[in-house]
């Protein structure tokens, strides 16, 4: 993170916020995060039956069940994730609410930029997660040996490879925001973007694996295209944040020598 000569509230551990106080703080954002979750769930539960016809849409079929208690299982599962999406804002909120003391006064002012373009991007990857891969896996899957198999897929089954997939893609989108943020403090520089390039490549293809819940090659490889395009904007992202962070230290040096 970016700090100032001299201002030791910047510095972890310091007397001035020492460890107990960042452990407490973390404590109370995740309290916040926990409290937005539930509440947001709530308010899904008297969604939860239209986005029940949302989701099974692609399928275009009647779920079966395999046990009494299905039917209020995912019940509540679309409602948790439901609950999970609708309080992305919130998340993001506190995320940035628990790093916003390591920051330089005139640093503070980008949670306008980060909570709108964060949850932007969130939106973005679930919207290209639901109209571009979820209709090509289903279709590739339920036609995929056809006269072999019958596509009579469970709920439980169906439900959480559509919304782990959509929620976590969501969650992936947000690369460009979070690495410019983390080139912009400081914590990490471009050029390590650059030469890490073939490490990077395999982490994105297990995440790409990670968040695709079939196993087939073709949704895999659609997953991993938009990650890759993402992957490219960040380092250009991290370039400019690295470039402002080096700026930003230079002023703050000029001052402090001139003072």
């Amino acid at each position: 993170m970016a700090e100032t000569a001299g201002d030791p509230e910047m510095e972890f551990g310091s007397p001035e916020m020492p460890l107990l106080s960042h452990l407490n703080e973390l404590r109370k954002r995740l309290t916040w995060i926990v409290a937005g979750v539930v509440v947001c769930t709530v308010i899904s539960f008297a969604f939860a039956g239209t986005i029940f016809d949302f989701l099974i849409a692609p399928y275009g079929s009647v779920l079966r069940t395999h046990s009494p208690t299905e039917p209020l299982e995912s019940f509540f599962k679309v409602s948790l994730v439901s609950g999970a999406i609708l309080s992305m804002p919130i998340i993001l909120l506190q995320v940035w609410k628990f790093i916003e003391p390591g920051l330089l006064k005139q640093e503070k002012r980008y949670v306008f930029v980060f909570l709108p373009v964060a949850t932007g991007l969130f939106l973005a990857g679930i919207a290209f997660g639901w109209f571009v891969l979820i209709p090509t896996a289903i279709h590739f899957l339920s036609t995929f040996m056809s006269e072999v198999f019958v596509a009579e897929w469970g709920s439980q089954e169906y439900i959480s490879f559509a919304t782990t997939f959509l929620f976590w893609l969501g969650v992936s989108f947000e690369m460009p925001i979070v690495v410019y943020f983390l080139a912009r403090t400081g914590v990490i520089a471009a050029n390590v973007l650059r030469e890490q390039w073939r490490f990077s490549l395999v982490a994105i293809a297990v995440v790409a694996a990670a968040v695709t819940p079939t196993v087939d090659p073709l949704t895999m490889t659609l997953t991993m295209l938009p990650l890759l395009v993402l992957y490219v904007i960040s380092y250009g992202l991290a370039r400019i944040g690295q470039k402002q962070f080096e700026r930003s230290m230079a002023i703050n040096e000029a001052g402090a020598d001139s003072s």
